[in-house]
């Protein structure tokens, strides 16, 4: 995925019948722009020391980063002049009447809660008071297991989490899964490291925790005592958790069981009651992702004083409602999550929180008016073609790599040929009918929503069957992605513009940057882990074992080559970590430049503003990545995040590539040049 999703995606396995043989072309140089802006580039730097400086060095000038943002850049930027559109439509909903159950009033009614900060205040914790008492009137583990699935439906993740998707062993069905929760600080290392860095934000957290109850009336004394618990069962959590390396592992997480052996395992929860409560009594099956996670949940439940767990609960809630309260609240939240963790300086403005909030709450609702304005039928179609193309380039690469026995290619050329493609917006939208959306209260809004999303994911374990057709990303979002599980790339209608996709630029700019993006994603269908699923998106090996030893041989040069990578003092890059999205990367590099080539081959580009069009396919990808960051999120994304850095999604991805050599004159005097002996070379 060009930004990955959390959990693996649901969608369609859709053959396209073969690769199709496009028009060799989109281009013609006497309309069509090169879509370079100069002004992006810094032309002090030599191409070759520093290649992510000379093509994005003036865009970095130009966008500082502002209070708001810990990491601004490409991807962020068109993200605001999609926010800015939503805000259009939203605001011109919000300033009229509406009829009780429109779509229109439940937007209107919720974005002007959101906006109307006297109400906040004068509610402050007025809408949370009923769930802490709850919490706090429990007298057994017994009435405390018996309420967690109500959290979980309202998207409070205590302990662990459960979701819908497909059966890794078998994607045409749906399999309910736990998957390892409860520490909200996200990462286990925060816990558990010991560095400066990392000890300095667990104390700040402490604090926060601590303040945080106060807020909530709790006297300094006892805030204190449940900042204690909270600490005490998340580092528990964490100990258990399995690392961000072993959670890329599709086998390690998979380990399904009957209910029976599942109530075996962790006998404290009731779980057909448990099951019961999110309406799935009837499954059979469930997958328990981290076993040990769980394992050590039973445990914590059994052995933890009532107190300490019922502090914990409490807190899982303030943490989760802070964002929809009192200026006080929501500010003391910002000031451990934004400044202490993130490096931010200032909260966005309540307009950009609201209507980030209504397009979370009603997404394919707003992005249904936002594609019938924005997106275009001719946008599309150019989109399909580069997407045949960059199938049909990927295609050759396979046939041509000589590390790889013609049974597998075989196999690889069969899935290749049987991605569904989405673009731009489902066919089929979303019915927000059921949802209530009232002006009493605006974190009441939000429970009704999370319960809605929950009831709406776990209704497809009753239906089993796939849905081919559901979307997860909206259309307005600025991403991309593939889904293993069902064989699909999505290239929503957010992210076609600008500098990622121009209708008014040349094959150069677009194959540059889109194409790249499409490639990436077709890319991961044969990264470490997406060549572990067969065409059918089943968990299945599909490799011989010498092609496979071979792939994973020279998978190993790319995460050596990023593990040397030093991100900030101290601190480096993880390979293991990031290599899928290195793959990918790499993948995407040399399958959109060979279409590239081709697609141009009949009608050659001209020099434009002094640069070939070999070097403005790689100076567009390399604005794709443009981008400002604090030296806070710089850590915070080495932890967290399975792409690699900005700067190093071109500085560390070029090297490896020698069309880059080419265009660009690199040679052994150069920084970044690399030894063709030690270079990547996968697809």
């Amino acid at each position: 995925m060009f930004k990955q999703l959390k959990i693996k995606l649901l969608f369609p396995i859709l053959g396209l019948g073969g690769l199709l043989f496009m028009t060799p072309s989109c281009n013609n140089s006497n309309k069509l722009s090169s879509g370079i802006d100069l002004k992006n580039l810094d032309t002090t730097t030599v191409p070759g020391k520093d290649f992510y400086q000379y093509s994005c060095g003036g865009w970095m000038k130009n966008n500082p980063l502002t209070g708001e943002y810990s990491r601004f850049g490409s991807f962020d930027f068109l993200a605001e002049n999609n926010r800015k559109q939503l805000r259009e439509l939203i605001e011109e909903i919000a300033s009229k009447p509406a009829d009780q159950g429109t779509v229109e009033q439940k937007i209107g009614d919720l974005y002007n809660l959101a906006m109307d900060s006297v109400k906040l205040n004068k509610d402050g914790i007025n809408p949370v008071e009923a769930q802490l008492k709850t919490i706090a009137n429990l007298k057994s583990t017994q009435e405390l297991t018996k309420l967690l699935p109500e959290l979980l439906q309202t998207d409070i993740d205590a302990y662990f989490s459960l979701y819908v998707d497909a059966d890794p062993m078998n994607s045409t069905q749906y399999l309910v899964q736990t998957y390892q929760s409860g520490i909200s600080l996200g990462e286990r290392e925060y816990y558990l490291d010991n560095d400066a860095q990392t000890t300095n934000i667990r104390n700040k957290y402490k604090e926060h925790v601590v303040k945080m109850f106060q807020l909530f009336g709790f006297d300094e004394l006892v805030a204190k005592q449940n900042m204690e618990s909270v600490l005490k069962i998340e580092t528990r959590l964490a100990n258990a958790a399995y690392d961000q390396i072993k959670l890329r592992d599709p086998h390690a997480n998979y380990n399904k069981m009957t209910i029976a052996d599942l109530q075996k395992l962790v006998p404290i929860i009731n779980w057909i009651d448990y099951l019961k409560e999110l309406g799935v009594a009837q499954i059979n099956d469930i997958s328990v992702s981290q076993k040990e996670s769980l394992l050590e949940v039973g445990i914590i439940i059994s052995t933890e004083p009532l107190s300490n767990q019922i502090a914990y609960l409490q807190w899982k809630v303030i943490d989760a409602a802070a964002g929809y309260l009192s200026d006080e609240i929501t500010e003391q939240n910002f000031d451990f999550y934004g400044k202490t963790l993130s490096g931010k300086t200032e909260q966005s403005p309540r307009w950009k929180r609201a209507v980030s909030n209504v397009d979370g709450v009603l997404g394919e609702a707003v992005g249904q008016m936002y594609v019938k304005k924005y997106f275009s039928a001719e946008a599309k179609e150019r989109m399909l073609k580069l997407v045949y193309n960059l199938q049909k380039s990927l295609g050759e690469r396979i046939d041509a790599v000589t590390w790889m026995g013609d049974s597998t290619k075989a196999k690889a050329i069969d899935k290749l040929n049987s991605f569904h493609v989405k673009i731009g917006y489902p066919d089929k939208w979303r019915d927000y009918s059921k949802l209530e959306i009232s002006k009493v209260s605006y974190y009441a809004n939000i429970l009704r929503a999370n319960r809605f999303e929950s009831d709406y994911m776990f209704a497809k374990a009753t239906r089993k069957q796939v849905d081919k057709d559901e979307w997860l990303m909206t259309p307005q979002t600025v991403n991309a992605y593939y889904n293993p599980s069902t064989n699909e790339i999505c290239f929503p209608a957010g992210i076609l513009q600008y500098p990622f996709f121009d209708m008014k630029a040349d094959d150069a700019f677009n194959y540059g940057a889109i194409g790249v993006v499409i490639g990436h994603e077709m890319t991961h269908g044969f990264d470490d882990q997406g060549s572990q699923y067969d065409k059918e998106g089943n968990l299945k090996n599909w490799w011989t074992a010498d092609d496979k030893k071979n792939f994973d041989l020279r998978t190993k040069v790319l995460a050596d080559f990023f593990d040397a990578i030093e991100v900030a003092p101290g601190t480096k890059a993880n390979g293991k970590f990031t290599l899928g999205e290195n793959i990918a990367d790499h993948g995407g590099l040399q399958v959109s430049y060979n279409a590239f080539t081709k697609a141009t081959k009949e009608s050659p580009l001209a020099k434009v503003d002094g640069f070939t069009p070999e070097q403005r396919f790689f100076l567009s990808y390399a604005n794709v990545w443009a981008g400002n960051i604090r030296p806070e999120e710089i850590l915070v994304l080495t932890k967290s995040d399975p792409h690699s850095l900005g700067k190093w999604r071109v500085n560390g991805a070029l090297p490896h590539i020698q069309a880059w050599y080419d265009a660009f004159g690199i040679n052994a005097t150069d920084a970044m040049y690399v030894k063709p002996e030690n270079r990547v070379s996968i697809w």
